[in-house]
């Protein structure tokens, strides 16, 4: 039997390896001398020590072995050396899995690689098959180094041979091997952060795109999207502006109900649904319509909804349409005034049965050098008072007619920055703001 060294051993005409405690675990009772307790049975070796309370210094091992005497070994080294560690005996993968089930995953696991139900490598793959979150140190012979290193290449945090290990070593090796297994799983985290960051950032570009301009300067565009404090990366707010061959100015502002990834994927390809519609000559309410079978089919849940709000400027330059789908309603901004206008409109997409919603057209007279502001319903509903008051559509029309002198993105960055700086005492903008200032150049001729 390979042996792990202790200290202390007394010979007395024993195996000199073997102390007096040990002999009584391995040959239980007088009447018994000579047979070995039989395989399963827990009769006479170590009990499972009661593990300390939750804020215990030393950490839980599990010691999964088979050889009654080499587990005997481990526990009289770990009583020399780290007398508080919470040890617990078990001597098959089977009974490991059961252990696991009962008080949950220690943070180290000492593995013999020779297991009456695997052996080798197996032993360990099924090990992190169990418990792949736990760091494993595995328990290997002396002519089997080897083995050893190929468990640390194959996932393992350590290895020990019997018979080479010293009590200050086991302690040692367990502590050195829950502090890899948490640096793996911290640099795990760090990539895996990495990754979705760049998910995120390939979302935002889609959220936020170029306009689609072929006179651009023919038109004044300014656009703005800030994440809400609460959620910092991403929402499901969107825009879009595209203009069409004939000259004609199409704008988008939407945002659909919730936040996150899926709300914020599901955001862009309304959006890019949008840009293909406008593209292929498809507006107004069938454009709805379009995009309202778009969101049902990739929406994650039936509760997610979306509200929009699309602008067409006419290449006269002198008129408008609106068509509003439970979007809040929009500023004119004509030289040094701002107007709120509440176009008519319908339901939000997503609320009603398919083929029961109706979207209505909204014409309206577009003064010279006018600019129409759309906006998402996170830069006015900030908190703006201890009870709870917010700064509201009057609110934020007040905000924008005391800088209604400003040119386009001076109005919309002061606009956007004073709501930002009344809701700071009470937790900022908690939700995501998207902003599009759109307007004709006056320096360009109108179209005959």
């Amino acid at each position: 039997m390979l042996q792990l060294i202790g200290r202390g051993r007394g010979t007395g005409g024993r195996d000199p390896l073997l102390s007096e405690r040990q002999e009584a675990a391995t040959f239980p009772s007088a009447a018994g001398r000579g047979a070995a307790a039989p395989a399963g049975s827990t009769e006479g070796l170590p009990a499972v020590r009661p593990g300390p309370p939750d804020d215990r210094a030393e950490p839980a091992v599990l010691l999964i072995e088979d050889d009654p005497g080499d587990a005997l070994l481990v526990e009289e080294l770990v009583a020399d050396t780290t007398p508080g560690l919470n040890l617990t005996w078990v001597r098959s993968l089977a009974e490991a899995r059961a252990a696991l089930e009962r008080d949950g995953p220690p943070e180290c696991v000492l593995l013999d690689l020779h297991l009456p139900d695997a052996q080798g490598l197996e032993a360990l793959a099924m090990m992190q098959e169990i418990a792949g979150g736990v760091a494993v140190v595995v328990l290997t012979g002396v002519a089997e180094e080897r083995t050893g290193f190929a468990a640390v290449a194959a996932g393992a945090q350590d290895y020990l041979v019997k018979g080479r290990v010293e009590p200050e070593l086991l302690g040692r090796a367990v502590r050195y091997a829950i502090q890899r297994k948490q640096t793996e799983q911290a640099a795990a985290a760090l990539q895996a952060g990495r990754l979705r960051a760049e998910e995120n950032a390939r979302l935002e570009r889609g959220l936020l795109p170029t306009p689609l301009l072929r006179e651009p300067q023919e038109v004044d565009v300014v656009t703005r999207y800030r994440p809400g404090r609460a959620q910092a990366l991403l929402g499901g707010d969107f825009y879009d502006v595209v203009q069409t061959p004939d000259g004609t100015v199409h704008a988008l502002i939407g945002d659909v109900s919730g936040h996150g990834p899926d709300e914020a994927a599901l955001g862009v390809g309304l959006r890019i649904a949008w840009r293909t519609l406008v593209l292929t000559g498809v507006t107004d309410a069938r454009q709805l319509c379009k995009l309202e079978e778009i969101l049902i089919a990739e929406r994650m849940g039936e509760q997610i909804f979306a509200t929009l709000t699309s602008v067409t400027l006419s290449p006269d330059r002198g008129s408008a349409r609106v068509v509003r789908a439970g979007h809040p309603g929009l500023l004119v901004h004509h030289d040094d005034r701002v107007e709120w206008m509440e176009a008519p409109g319908g339901p939000a997409l997503g609320l009603l049965p398919a083929g029961l919603a109706a979207w209505p057209i909204h014409d309206m007279e577009l003064p010279a050098g006018s600019g129409l502001v759309l906006f998402t319903d996170g830069l006015f509903e900030g908190r703006i008072g201890p009870g709870g008051e917010r700064l509201g559509e009057e609110g934020l029309l007040e905000v924008a007619r005391r800088v209604a002198h400003l040119e386009p993105e001076a109005f919309v960055d002061t606009v956007i920055g004073r709501a930002e700086t009344m809701a700071e005492e009470h937790g900022g903008l908690a939700d995501d703001v998207a902003v599009v200032h759109v307007r004709w150049n006056g320096k360009a001729t109108a179209t005959p």
